[in-house]
This record gives C-alpha cells, sequence and structure tokens, in this order.
C-alpha cells in the first residue's frame, strides 16, 4: 500500500496552514464545509490521525470516528431541512479517492434533486460561511 502523504490538503488543514469553514472539532476529528460541494451542506468529517484511508486506518480511530460522522449527518440534516442524508467513504483512486487523508463526506439530500457533479469549481467563501453557521446551528441545539 502507498504511504501516507502528510503533504495532502487535509493534512494540512489539520495543522492550520490552510483555511477552512470549520463546523466541528473534538480531540478526534474535525468536519468542515467540502469547497467543491455536491450539494448545499456537503460536508467532510477528518480524523485527525493520519491514515490514508479506510484500508490502513486503525480501528480505534474508525471506532471513534463513525459517531461524530452520525452526530454531523444529524446536525446537516437538521440544518438543511433535508429529506435524507448521503454518506460517503472512497479508498483508492479507482473509487474516487483524490485527497489521501481518511475522511468521510456527509451530504444533505432532497426528494428529486440529484447530486451536483464535481465540476472543479470552488463554492463562494460566503456560501460556505453561511452553510458552515446553519451545521453549527444545528449542533448547538443538540
Amino acid at each position: 500500500m502507498t504511504q501516507y502523504d502528510d503533504a495532502n490538503i487535509f493534512a494540512r488543514i489539520l495543522r492550520g496552514e490552510i483555511p477552512s469553514h470549520s463546523v466541528y472539532e473534538d480531540a478526534e476529528a474535525i468536519a468542515f464545509m467540502d469547497v467543491m460541494p455536491q450539494g448545499p451542506g456537503h460536508l467532510l468529517v477528518v480524523p485527525k490521525a493520519a491514515s490514508r484511508n479506510l484500508l490502513d486506518a486503525d480501528p480505534a480511530v474508525l471506532s471513534r470516528l463513525m459517531p461524530v460522522v452520525q452526530k454531523l449527518a444529524r446536525a446537516a440534516k437538521l440544518a438543511f431541512a433535508a429529506d435524507g442524508v448521503t454518506v460517503m467513504q472512497f479508498n483508492e483512486p479507482a473509487s474516487g479517492q483524490t485527497v489521501f487523508h481518511l475522511h468521510v463526506h456527509i451530504i444533505p439530500r432532497f426528494d428529486g434533486e440529484p447530486l451536483h457533479p464535481h465540476t472543479g469549481t470552488m463554492e463562494k467563501p460566503e456560501i460556505l460561511a453561511e452553510n458552515a453557521e446553519r451545521v453549527r446551528a444545528a449542533l448547538g441545539g443538540k
């Protein structure tokens, strides 16, 4: 398996080298808005422990990550009054993984609305900030 590269964008976000629209952080994980969302409220949940993906992650990291994913999925669904939520996680290039630090996508979903394609176009910062505030508010209400 390929070695973990600590220069990946999520590792850099974790070190504070790149800004993000953070919505949640604890000792184990951070969650922030995806800058190229596939729908309104698209979040990423990233463990702080270095692992390329699910295939090389320590099982203890995974056991602590999933409750955070659940908490954020509930908050995103509430914050966007969504009909459902998609939770995705990719492993290696053939699966669609493009950032090689374990991360989980959470996307609020609405009946009849397909996911937006990844176009490479970044969302406006003010929209990301507004969406992040909505998720933080939903978390505060728990």
